[in-house]
């Protein structure tokens, strides 16, 4: 469902532009529909992305895009509208940080790139600091932990959501998936092998 997530995005001024681009606009709600609960299906995949972009508004009005990157599963689905992800030391810039204790509002994008789909995310994120919360810490901690110290925990509530089509993802592949699709081929390779040794040849 993506409901409030058009209603939310569909502003005046976008259906404006559509009208003059098509000569015509998606259909909208007068009231905002409620906030949309993840299903099973977004559950998994946001439990199976290992990276995500994440947009915030800078306290001046700019937007700011930081990738974030982790184990699968770094993600953590913590109820039906709401996620969390735990946070180390980095350039140290905290451009995110800073611009979510004024203004909350984030956006992300999920890609599963070899499967070519696509999921938007709009929500209202909080970050805790670690040392003033650790009973947090231990909720977002990524499938068998991680080596770093945790700096920060955040929270994300859910507003919306929505799936874009395929169409112009590119598929790209992690080393670990290539890495797990060429090993049945690396093995029959190496029976071949085997064989052509058995029967007196040279690999």
């Amino acid at each position: 469902m993506a409901d409030r997530f058009m209603h939310t995005v569909l502003t005046p001024a976008v259906l404006e532009a559509e009208r003059h681009y098509y000569g015509r606009s998606y259909a909208t709600t007068s009231e905002a529909p409620e906030s949309e609960e993840l299903t099973d299906g977004e559950m998994t995949f946001l439990e199976n992305r290992d990276s995500f972009y994440m947009a915030t508004i800078t306290e001046n009005g700019w937007p700011y895009i930081q990738h974030r990157g982790g184990p699968p599963g770094f993600i953590r689905v913590l109820g039906p509208r709401q996620i969390g992800f735990a946070d180390y030391g980095g350039n140290r810039q905290m451009i995110s940080v800073g611009s979510i204790s004024k203004q909350h509002r984030v956006a992300l994008f999920l890609m599963d790139y070899p499967h070519r789909e696509r999921l938007k995310m709009l929500g209202h994120a909080k970050v805790h600091d670690a040392r003033d919360h650790p009973e947090m810490v231990g909720i977002v901690l990524p499938p068998g932990g991680h080596a770093a110290k945790v700096e920060r925990v955040f929270i994300i509530d859910i507003l919306s959501y929505d799936w874009n089509c395929p169409k112009f993802i590119t598929p790209r592949f992690t080393t670990a998936e290539v890495k797990e699709t060429v090993a049945p081929l690396q093995q029959r390779i190496a029976e071949l092998e085997a064989k052509i040794v058995a029967l007196g040849g040279n690999p």
